[in-house]
Order: C-alpha cells, then sequence, then structure tokens
C-alpha cells in the first residue's frame, strides 16, 4: 500500500482528469479517497477549488459539483482543480469538526503525515494539491446558527502586494461584501499556510449552515464572476442580487468588534446583516432562562458601524459572540 499522499491520475495532462486524492490511513481510520476533477487547457491561471471545509457547510459542495458540470463547455484556458469535500467524515456527520479525533480540519494545516485522520487530510492537500495552484478559493458557509451575508474574505496579510491583489480576487466575486477579517484564531488554517508560499486565497461565507435556492444561486455567480476575472471563462461580471439590492462594499473587522453574551439565554436579535448602526443602537436582547426574576439584557452598538453577522436566535452561554460588526476599508 503506497503510504504517502497521493492522485490516483495525472492532473497534469490535457482535458478532463477525474479520480482521487488519496489520504493514507492510520489507526484511528483507513485510507481515504476524496474524489478530485481537473480541467487542464494549458497556459494561464492555475486555480485550485475547495468545498466541505467544514461539515455543517453544505454550499460549498453543492457549488463544486455545479463548477464541475459547467467547466468543460465555459473554461477556455488555465487548469481548474476542484475537490468538492475536503472532510467526508465530517460532511457525513454535518459536524464542523472531523467526529473521530474532534479536530477543526481548518485549524490544522499543513498537518502531518503521521497525524490523527484531520492532520493526515491536511497534509495530503498541502502536500498534493497546493503546489499546483496559484489561486485557491475555498467554498464555506457560515455554520447554522449565524445570520451572514454573502462575502468573500480575507486576513490581513504581510505582503502589501499579495494584500492587494487577494483583495482585489476577493472584490471580483462581486459579492454583497468583501470583507478583510483580522481575529486571532488564525493558526492552522489552509488561508494562511496558502498565503505564506505567496498564493492569492479568497475564502467565501454565505449565510447559515442550511441550503436554499437563493444562496446557492448567489454563491455560483460570485464563483462564475471570480472565473471571468481569472481570464478562465469569458463573459460579463455582475453584482447577484442580495436582498433586493445589486452593489458591494469592502468593510473590514477586528476582534474587538464582536459583541459576547454578558450571561446565558436565548438571543433575540433585533436587526440584520448590513444594516448601519450608530453608537447605542440596539442589535439584540439576550434573554436569561434560568431565573424569570432576571431581567433581559440589551446588547448595543459599540460605535458606528454596519452588522456583519448576528446569531440567529440562538441559545448562548456566558461571553459567547452574538453579532459582529465592521466598517469601511481604510486603504
Amino acid at each position: 500500500m503506497n503510504e504517502i499522499p497521493h492522485l490516483t491520475v495525472d492532473l497534469d495532462a490535457p482535458g478532463v482528469s477525474r479520480g482521487h486524492l488519496v489520504v493514507p490511513g492510520g489507526s484511528d481510520h483507513g485510507e481515504l479517497s476524496l474524489p478530485v476533477f481537473s480541467l487542464n487547457k494549458g497556459k494561464g491561471p492555475r486555480l485550485l477549488v475547495t468545498g466541505g471545509n467544514h461539515g455543517n457547510e453544505l454550499e460549498g459542495p453543492l457549488v463544486a459539483r455545479r463548477l464541475i458540470e459547467s467547466l468543460p463547455e465555459t473554461q477556455t484556458c488555465g487548469r481548474v482543480i476542484v475537490l468538492p469535500v475536503l472532510n467526508p467524515l465530517a460532511v457525513e456527520a454535518w459536524s464542523r469538526n472531523t467526529p473521530l479525533d474532534g479536530l477543526n480540519l481548518n485549524r490544522v494545516f499543513p498537518g502531518r503525515a503521521g497525524g490523527s485522520v484531520t492532520e493526515r487530510i491536511a497534509d495530503a492537500v498541502s502536500r498534493v494539491l497546493l503546489p499546483m495552484a496559484d489561486t485557491v478559493f475555498d467554498l464555506h458557509s457560515f455554520g447554522p446558527t449565524w445570520d451572514f451575508p454573502p462575502a468573500a474574505t480575507t486576513h490581513p496579510i504581510a505582503d502589501p502586494d499579495l494584500m492587494a491583489r487577494t483583495v482585489r480576487m476577493a472584490e471580483a466575486f462581486k459579492l454583497p461584501l468583501t470583507l478583510v477579517w483580522d481575529y486571532n484564531d488564525t493558526a492552522g488554517m489552509f488561508d494562511i499556510v496558502a498565503q505564506n508560499q505567496g498564493k492569492v486565497f479568497v475564502c467565501t461565507e454565505f449565510g447559515g449552515g442550511t441550503v436554499g435556492a437563493d444562496n446557492l444561486a448567489i454563491y455560483e455567480a460570485g464563483v462564475r464572476n471570480a472565473l471571468i476575472a481569472l481570464g478562465l471563462v469569458e463573459g460579463k461580471a455582475e453584482y447577484p442580487t442580495f436582498r433586493q439590492r445589486k452593489s458591494g462594499q469592502t468593510l473590514e473587522t477586528h476582534p474587538y468588534d464582536e459583541l459576547k453574551s454578558p450571561a446565558a439565554g436565548i438571543f433575540e436579535p433585533r436587526c440584520s446583516v448590513l444594516d448601519q448602526v450608530k453608537d447605542g443602537d440596539l442589535i439584540g436582547i439576550l434573554h436569561p432562562m434560568d431565573s424569570l426574576k432576571a431581567e433581559s439584557i440589551d446588547i448595543r452598538a459599540p460605535g458606528t458601524s454596519i452588522v456583519l453577522a448576528i446569531r440567529s436566535g440562538a441559545h448562548v452561554d456566558v461571553n459567547e459572540g452574538v453579532a459582529l460588526v465592521a466598517r469601511p476599508l481604510k486603504n
């Protein structure tokens, strides 16, 4: 048995290739075979598209499959590799993390060859597929308990040239929101590993964890816009319609922009994503449920900003996030 990660097909071959990325087995799970599609039309951009990084974010795998169906008729140059499901164990369990080892795949890159199954998946992708790409689109949604607008996101990058190219690529999706997201929990993320290698990496986030036709249509339109910007397909890019609006804005958010619950209870949203708020405006109300004598607590905007994400009516614990705000990106 081949004990190193490998492909069952030659993705450098011209035309369409279908095969598997083989992740070696270990003591916790046997060998995994992740389906891979490639369309190689010679010179041009080299793009890797992945979905299913988190198992409870299913729009990505679906849009990736749609992309596989459309590329043979639309792609004009370059090479596109599509891995619809990065973590099949998490997808099958509809779980953010891998059930076997409890790890978040998007926090263990570049992985370990001799590690647990999640680390072995990250190692296989990092060693085999990532070197084949100059640009990476990792297709996410925001999880089942949040409302979040369709967005193309990145993190702050020390290299100013790579930062500028990445923001331009994210804006090319023409989604309602382009977001530069600065937060502390970035160790082991797929995008950080790719960006450290000088690659343009855009992570898309779309709404909550339930799959809807409207969100899928926006998702697919955004990916197509990005393919047009790369020159991989021909056509005219257009802003998709989101809540009766066709426009995009570029924002930034920082760790201090997350609003957290001061107590345990049920969070009631009182605004919607992309609402503009001023200092003191009501974002939502936290209703404690352990005592009928406990008063409800208002959660208010800390300053003039835009509502980026809001917890969608969930029970939360103390110090758990309930909303996230942002503001226009400073050049």
